[in-house]
């Protein structure tokens, strides 16, 4: 059944009054049309250009035409594939909100969209992102809180929830999110970074996210994408920012593209299956092989994950839309970028840089799974906003110093290793053009436990988050760290990625409300809270002056300060108490003659010594 224009306005005019208000609008399709994507946009973006991709049976045929007050229809452009057409339209300023009527005639017949172009949210543009004065929890949806057991397994997909499964789906939800949010805002969590909640049809395997089969919808085992906007809405009002995974490298071999292709070049290598080598220094190695960097950044990352060929003009711009498409309709604070290496570099600097020409305090973070700090330095933009070639990111995930904390604090101390790494590793700060830009953290969904790694001794892990929370770093921690959650020392993700205790009703454990946590779960869990609480506060340690001194005999010292505040870091690593001589600490001491212990509140004298506990983090506030 064709769709007239006057038809279609008297069925819209609760959508006209969305597009008003801002409210969600639906997109209604024209019979012969599958999808337009994206399925709405909005009037006073900054750039006024819009590629609409038109999905219908032999609709590359066809010639079309719009109608509405300021945008004009300037190219039409076909893909190799008949069932595809790209329009590229033209918004100007002065285009009103409302709906675009898009006319279609071809061989199959003439049809007629209505398209939503919406209003902006009020001071959209100018959302803030995150820094240094915020602390990020990373969870994986899937794993946190089941709320919702009636969407764990739906007709059409797939793979079916089994909890008894360690790589099955488990039926953690965007509403199970939503209910412990006041449990993420409690502990001091300013913004929240699931995993990908993005459709995920995959066979088995498809709870982790990262295999994508539809860019511009949420798994339905999770939520409906009126539910992630509510999660986005909720979070902010309790000061809490989100963070989407976006994988703009690759897709699930679920897609649908998988079997249409719109065009013969829009996945690497012929759409063939040809791994990448990860030979990931190729790309700063400055006697580094051509075909090495070739094969980094166009192998796929794995058989089930095809890789994008971001070179495809089409392509690299539909992948921009529909990452400024998600910021505008969900609300987000920043993005955290999926294997970030792995793509071409120019065609992330283009992206980073629409991203940030729509929304200039957007914070994106990569990721560059490199322990060398030249690597992941590369990818990170200077502070004036410049991209040199390869400088993309306004941030970047510290891998090298994530891994050197772990390892510092896990190894027998020496001269030459244990806190002396931690303190070399800081050296290379000179590589990063921001790096109090990076992200810093004690662990993620790729790796084993921090609490299992530090051989479950609660006085290093309690070390480890002091530094984390007070090192010139964005800090992220990863969920159960809070309640001592372990897995094994080597990678086993099933394992590292267990569901959190009380999200799931009946369960023996909960952290929501400590039922039947032990005594060392309790104790953490109340100096996370602690600690990033009081740092909420800290403005030295979001932005102040770093001094540190070389490690000495298992003793490690910093200071952070600003004009307001003065805090003196202590880190003993000996399993003994130890008297710490403070002659050699003048500079930052300043003068001060005292300090209180911001975690315990016990005021420690500085008039020559300071006794120490073994394994014993302080964290002074100068008098």
């Amino acid at each position: 059944m064709k769709t007239t224009p006057r038809n279609f306005l008297r069925q819209m005019r609760p959508a006209l009054l969305a597009a008003v208000l801002v409210l969600p609008a639906q997109l209604a399709l024209a019979a012969g049309i599958e999808r337009v994507s994206p399925e709405n946009w909005w009037v006073g973006m900054r750039s006024p250009a819009l590629q609409l991709m038109v999905q219908g049976e032999g609709i590359g045929t066809s010639t079309a035409s719009v109608e509405h007050p300021g945008v004009e229809l300037r190219r039409s452009l076909r893909g190799d594939s008949p069932n595809y057409l790209f329009l590229d339209l033209h918004i100007a300023p002065s285009a009103p909100p409302g709906v675009m009527q898009i006319r279609f005639e071809g061989e199959g017949g003439t049809y007629t969209v209505a398209y939503p172009l919406l209003a902006r949210e009020p001071g959209s543009a100018q959302r803030r992102g995150f820094g240094p004065s915020d602390v990020i929890l990373n969870l994986m949806p899937d794993r946190f809180a089941n709320a919702d057991p009636g969407n764990d397994s739906l007709p059409g997909l797939a793979d079916r929830a089994d909890r008894s499964a360690p790589s099955g789906r488990h039926g953690g939800d965007l509403q199970g999110m939503a209910q412990h949010l006041d449990y993420i805002a409690d502990m001091g969590f300013t913004m929240v970074w699931p995993t990908p909640l993005m459709a995920n049809n995959q066979p088995q395997h498809s709870y982790h996210g990262y295999a994508v089969t539809d860019l511009y919808r949420v798994d339905p085992r999770f939520g409906s994408n009126e539910d992630y906007r509510r999660f986005v809405q909720q979070a902010r009002e309790r000061g809490i920012g989100v963070i989407q995974d976006i994988v703009p490298n690759h897709i699930g071999g679920a897609h649908p593209w998988l079997a249409d292709l719109p065009t013969k070049d829009w996945l690497t290598l012929g759409a063939k299956f040809a791994p990448t080598h990860h030979a990931r220094n190729a790309l700063s190695d400055a006697y580094g092989a051509q075909s090495d960097r070739e094969d980094f950044t166009q192998g796929w990352f794995t058989q089930t994950m095809p890789d994008l060929n971001q070179r495809q003009p089409l392509l690299a711009t539909y992948l921009e839309q529909n990452a400024i498409w998600w910021i505008e309709y969900a609300g987000l604070a920043g993005f955290r970028v999926d294997t970030v290496g792995y793509s071409d570099t120019e065609f992330m600097a283009r992206w980073t840089a629409r991203i940030l020409e729509e929304f200039p305090d957007f914070s994106i973070v990569g990721e560059e799974w490199s322990l060398n700090p030249l690597v992941v330095s590369r990818w990170q933009r200077d502070a004036s906003g410049r991209m040199p070639a390869g400088m993309a990111m306004p941030n970047m995930m510290d891998f090298p110093l994530s891994e050197t904390l772990r390892l510092a604090l896990a190894s027998t101390e020496k001269y030459d290793a244990g806190l002396t790494e931690l303190y070399e590793m800081l050296v290379n700060d000179a590589l990063y053009p921001d790096p109090s830009r990076l992200v810093l953290f004690e662990g993620n969904h790729d790796m084993p436990r921090l609490y299992s790694v530090l051989g479950e001794d609660l006085d290093l892990y309690k070390m480890a988050l002091v530094y984390l929370a007070t090192a010139p770093r964005i800090p992220q921690f990863y969920y159960g760290t809070e309640v001592l959650m372990t897995s094994p020392t080597q990678r086993d993700d099933a394992a590292a990625r267990r569901d959190f205790p009380g999200g799931w009703p009946g369960d023996a454990v909960s952290a929501f409300d400590g039922a039947g946590l032990d005594a060392r779960q309790r104790e953490a869990q109340a100096f996370v809270r602690k600690l990033l609480n009081w740092r909420k506060q800290a403005s030295a340690v979001h932005a102040g002056k770093m001094l540190h001194y070389a490690p000495r005999d298992g003793v490690y010292v910093y200071f952070r300060s600003d004009d307001a505040q003065r805090f003196m870091v202590v880190l003993n690593k000996n399993a003994e108490a130890t008297t710490l001589d403070l002659s050699r600490f003048g500079e930052g001491l300043a003068e001060a003659r005292s300090g209180v212990d911001v975690l315990d509140g016990r005021r420690h004298a500085l008039d020559g010594e300071l006794p120490l506990p073994p394994r014993a983090a302080l964290i002074l506030a100068l008098e």
